[in-house]
């Protein structure tokens, strides 16, 4: 679900002037806004695709996912 801000831009159909905002990518496509990227995708992205959004390497972008996943599982126990 998108936020209001995130509908606002998506109504006017204009990129996302606030950079201080945590959510904020610098993908044009997708207005600028993580939350307008999630919502565009059409089913998962696959991690070529957050790495150009993020404009990182795909390399980084696999390290972070394993990173997450390790802290995931890690925590798995905790969860229950």
């Amino acid at each position: 679900m998108m936020n209001r801000c995130a509908q606002e831009c998506v109504r006017k159909k204009e990129k996302c002037k606030i950079k201080e905002c945590r959510l904020w990518i610098n993908h044009n496509k997708d207005l600028n806004c993580t939350l307008v990227a999630i919502n565009n995708s059409k089913g998962p992205m696959t991690l070529d695709e957050v790495s150009k959004r993020l404009n990182l390497s795909l390399v980084r972008i696999k390290q972070i996912q394993d990173k997450a996943i390790q802290k995931l599982k890690k925590n798995a126990p905790l969860l229950k």
